[in-house]
């Protein structure tokens, strides 16, 4: 089966949310030196393509090792939301939602923005979570760095995942992946205590 890989390469150009910690690496050992290559990197938690915990936008909330790793991996959806105008609503799923299984991706860029941080970027309505959450979803995934808007204090949307127990990957890559069904694996890096963590997002296409 093919596998699609879904994940931004993390590297000192990564775009990121503004104000944030920029990516670094670095190599400590040399083969010059020492028999072994072996080298060290600085990011942010949300770096590239992650994975939200309950711990980013509430106080108490579970920290992303705590969370079960069964959302990440199974039957998922990817939906072409290109012409959803820039806030994907609820009436504008539900057409979408036939059957859906329990994760559903939305593609929201033309083109992926690689190399500059993409302020504008669509967003999730929180009575788009709401629906989702009626219908079984508990998984959103999207190619936007957010799933509420870059100058959110709020954080709506969020909110409304938190309160349907959903979980939440951003920074997804999905501009050579056709709508339809798929395999998502996506497992977050165990990071004890924090708000997120790095995924390698893969799609395998169903037989």
């Amino acid at each position: 089966m093919t596998i699609r890989d879904i994940s931004q390469a993390l590297r000192p150009a990564l775009p990121i949310w503004p104000g944030d910690t920029r990516f670094s690496a670095e190599r400590v050992w040399d083969h010059d030196a020492t028999p072994v290559a072996v080298s060290r990197f600085a990011m942010s938690t949300h770096g590239g393509t992650h994975a939200d915990a309950p711990l980013h936008y509430v106080r108490d909330g579970e920290a992303i090792e705590a969370l079960d790793l069964d959302a990440y991996i199974g039957p998922a959806r990817v939906v072409d939301a290109r012409d959803a105008g820039g806030r994907v609503t609820a009436d504008w799923l539900h057409p979408h939602l036939a059957a859906a299984p329990p994760r559903l991706l939305l593609r929201t860029f033309d083109r992926f923005p690689h190399d500059a941080w993409e302020p504008d970027f669509a967003t999730i309505a929180p009575d788009a979570i709401e629906l989702l959450a009626a219908c079984g979803v508990r998984l959103i995934g999207t190619d936007a760095p957010s799933i509420d808007p870059q100058d959110s204090k709020t954080l709506d949307a969020h909110k409304a995942v938190l309160a349907a127990e959903m979980r939440i990957l951003e920074g997804l890559v999905l501009d050579d992946v056709p709508a339809g069904e798929y395999e998502l694996i996506a497992l977050p890096l165990k990071l004890a205590g924090l708000d997120a963590a790095p995924v390698r997002a893969v799609l395998r296409e169903l037989p």
